[in-house]
């Protein structure tokens, strides 16, 4: 399992309607993708957003960023949306559930 922690803050100017259409489009893009596991996405009240996102390999990770449209995508969200970002691809140590 590769999980993904995908922080970022929005630019002040950036076009909320763009944002929410592209963000639609990747993650339908990215449930269809082979290895995709889960997204979730959560805001803090600092302005902070972090999104979790969970493929089975990185084999299957990599297939996700190099896709056309999602790379599209982050140009995009360079250029229009995001005044800072903040990307760590993990592999669990240890895991645990309950119950």
């Amino acid at each position: 399992m590769i999980t993904i922690v995908f922080r970022t803050r929005i630019k002040a100017d950036a076009d909320m309607a763009e944002l929410e259409t592209i963000g639609a489009r990747m993650a339908e893009l990215a449930t269809a993708m082979p290895g995709f596991v889960s997204y979730k996405d959560f805001a803090a009240a600092d302005g902070e957003n972090l999104s979790l996102i969970e493929f089975t390999s990185t084999d299957t990770l990599a297939a996700w960023r190099n896709h056309p449209e999602h790379l599209d995508a982050q140009r995009r969200g360079r250029e229009a949306f995001f005044s800072e970002y903040h990307i760590q691809v993990c592999e669990p140590i240890r895991e645990y559930a309950f119950p």
